[in-house]
């Protein structure tokens, strides 16, 4: 029988082999705390589908889980980023947490859909595989102030946050077909909010019909479940035409191949993909069919969800556990002296927090002393011990012996055989007074002998 080879779990190369895990890529949780319903708990996996694959897709919450449990793993694992969501008696709420010195970023989610929303409200809906999220998105923010010292500085954390959430872009060294999915962060000045979308990015022909790009491209539209089938191969279907021209130049609405009608160049130059400002030409190849270097294309993003709106309510130093000062506050406005206390503070509480660490550190290394000095005691300092019990015991029995020595006298002195009533007789007394034995001479009794008890060392 041979020997069962063994299959390695773990990646071959490290880091060079699997790109998302290279220092300096951020990594995040999105997680859910708190009672919250079924439609959040689907928005937090919808995010965790944003975020891949850089993030914790498959990452479980239990309900005795506390916030305070991830923010302590979190650095181990290299997570820099927190996204939690829970929901309030307002309105649900997420919360960015920039491990692990913070800032904190608390949001109000306003509006949002989910992923199955965008689908089926969308007239041409995409399916997502898994090979889109192998890659991580392109960020892109828009309407974003520029920094200046004009600017508010909660517009230029909250770009800067959500600038590092993802990973930096590198044109000369990006592969053109890696880029797949688009992140877009719109600042909304009017309503000061923040729109999060998702898009995928597609490439179509340029400058035909969309009849010929179907022909191009080898799809056909399922309009029922019998045509799912042919949409499925990918095969053009022209059995029941006459002609080629009454595929390409048929009226939409139009029955069948028994119309006699055709429709213009003019009506048919209105279903061409794009115009001159959506043309690009490839700079390299890209994934899809005919979609090759040099080859003049349109690009177009569809919307995938989720869809969020956002606004910014308050941000905090520090982790959640940990706050500091308050940064900035969408409600509450507080004076100098009002934010001058605040810090005085957080500055005490501060200190406090670090003379208990300060003194739980001492505690842990004056226990650890106490018990290798016990140990070494235990294996060097047992003789000692029985020659303290030994002495112990000794001058228990000189006590005893001086004892009944003072017994003695005082019978002596009251007369032999003078007994008190109150005092009791033992058993070997009363023994020897029953069997009758009358011996003139006093034999002394000896010392009744202690009981030894092994203390626990």
């Amino acid at each position: 029988m041979g020997r069962r080879r063994k299959n390695r779990t773990h990646l071959k190369g490290g880091v060079a082999s699997n790109p998302g895990s290279a220092e300096g890529v951020p990594k995040s949780f999105v997680i859910k705390h708190g009672q919250v319903g079924t439609s959040l708990t689907q928005l937090v996996r919808d995010v965790r589908k944003v975020m891949e694959p850089n993030t914790a897709s498959r990452l479980k919450e239990r309900a005795r889980n506390k916030l305070r449990d991830f923010l302590t793993m979190a650095p181990a694992l290299g997570v820099t980023h927190m996204l939690a969501f829970t929901l309030t008696d307002v309105a649900p709420s997420m919360r960015i947490v920039r491990l692990s010195a913070g800032p904190t970023l608390s949001f109000r989610v306003e509006r949002y859909s989910l992923m199955k929303d965008i689908v089926n409200s969308s007239r041409r809906a995409r399916s997502m595989s898994s090979v889109e999220y192998l890659s991580p998105p392109l960020l892109v923010l828009a309407s974003f102030p520029p920094p200046s010292p004009t600017t508010p500085p909660h517009l230029t954390l909250m770009m800067k946050t959500f600038q590092s959430m993802f990973p930096p872009l590198a044109p000369q060294s990006l592969s053109l077909s890696s880029a797949r999915r688009v992140v877009l962060i719109h600042y909304n000045a009017d309503r000061g909010t923040v729109d999060f979308r998702h898009y995928l990015i597609t490439v179509k022909p340029y400058g035909v019909s969309k009849r010929i790009r179907r022909i191009l491209e080898g799809t056909v539209p399922a309009k029922s479940s019998s045509s799912a089938s042919h949409s499925h191969t990918h095969t053009l279907d022209l059995g029941n035409e006459k002609d080629v021209a009454d595929f390409l130049l048929r009226k939409r609405g139009e029955p069948g191949p028994s119309s006699d009608g055709y429709e213009s160049a003019a009506s048919s130059a209105s279903s061409a993909a794009g115009d001159d400002a959506d043309a690009i030409s490839l700079a390299d190849d890209y994934v899809g069919r005919n979609n090759k270097k040099g080859q003049k294309r349109a690009v177009k993003l569809d919307e995938v969800g989720p869809r969020m709106e956002l606004r910014l309510i308050k941000v905090v130093e520090g982790v959640p556990g940990k706050e500091g000062g308050v940064l900035y506050h969408e409600f509450v406005k507080k004076s100098k002296a009002e934010i001058k206390a605040q810090k005085a503070e957080h500055a005490a509480k501060e200190k406090l927090r670090q003379q208990r660490r300060e003194e739980q550190e001492r505690n842990v290394q004056r226990k650890k002393a106490q018990q290798e000095a016990k140990k070494k005691g235990k294996n060097a300092g047992e003789p000692e011990d029985d020659e303290e019990d030994e002495e112990e015991e000794m001058e228990e029995d000189e006590e005893m012996m001086s004892g009944n020595e003072d017994v003695s006298d005082e019978e002596a002195d009251d007369g032999e055989g003078a007994w008190d009533g109150d005092e009791m007789i033992s058993e070997d007394e009363g023994e020897e007074e029953d069997s009758g034995s009358e011996s003139e001479e006093e034999v002394p009794r000896p010392p009744p002998k202690k009981l030894k008890t092994k203390s626990k060392r």
